[in-house]
């Protein structure tokens, strides 16, 4: 890894952009957006940034499906079996993407992140009340949530909607209901793909450990925020975030 220079003001410019990317990433997903360029700003290689950005991305999903476990949202016990498929899924990709030509992938990510803005936006009454899930618990576990585990451990912008999309549609959750377990199967698929760069020895600890700080700040505001009439933000947020994640990859693959 290339050497460059952690300073107190580095430090401090760290903190606070995961502070504000904890309240984004709680609410809507996202938050690689405002963590990755500014590591990058900051000096710090690209893998690294990637590596560094789920080690402490995993505060803010912690600390988001703590608040909501103790506020009795969440039951980790109804979960257990998800929780598994969502680790072995990001520990898969996490462990592939390292492997195989992967590059095929990064065209299809505007796509789907486009897809999810503009669903939302189209379907304003989408997550609104719960309706018919499509499939059973055991279902959903076998098929969507391995496969955005194996997607965020492999590339992974967008997972949180990805997991909240997919509990609307074929769970038939409300959009906060979903959102609150995406925050969980986010935190296993971070941290599991977290594990594997640390034993690569790829993770800035200095700076990893001052955006902790800030995710852990940022989601308790943003916890507090969706369980006290921020529900609202969710759906705007997502639409928004998907767009801008959708714009930023396309202007990687097109001019950088």
């Amino acid at each position: 890894m290339p050497e460059f220079e952690i300073t107190i003001t580095i430090v401090g410019f760290m903190f606070l952009a995961a502070l504000l990317a904890g309240w984004v990433d709680t609410l809507a997903g996202g938050g690689g957006l405002i963590t990755i360029p500014a590591m990058m700003l900051a000096g710090v290689p690209p893998i690294a940034a990637l590596a560094t950005n789920k080690a402490q991305g995993f505060v803010g999903t912690l600390t988001a499906t703590t608040v909501m476990v103790m506020k009795g949202r969440l039951k980790l016990a109804d979960v257990w079996g998800l929780i598994i498929a969502a680790a072995i899924g990001s520990l898969s990709g996490c462990w592939l993407i390292q492997r195989v030509d992967t590059d095929w992938l990064k065209w299809l990510i505007p796509v789907l992140l486009l897809i999810v803005a503009v669903y939302f936006l189209l379907t304003p009454k989408l997550g609104k009340k719960e309706t018919k899930a499509k499939v059973s618990e055991l279902g959903y576990g076998l098929t969507a949530v391995p496969i955005i585990g194996f997607y965020d451990g492999a590339l992974g912008p967008g997972t949180g909607s990805f997991f909240a999309v997919s509990g609307i549609l074929l769970r038939g959750q409300t959009l906060l209901q979903a959102t609150i377990r995406a925050k969980l199967f986010n935190f296993v698929t971070n941290i599991s793909a977290m594990v594997l760069f640390a034993a690569g020895g790829r993770i800035v600890w200095m700076i990893a450990g001052a955006m902790m700080l800030g995710q852990l700040c940022g989601a308790l505001i943003a916890s507090h925020t969706m369980l006290n009439g921020g529900e609202r933000l969710i759906r705007p947020l997502v639409i928004l975030m998907c767009f801008l994640m959708s714009a930023v990859q396309l202007y990687k693959l097109l001019f950088v």
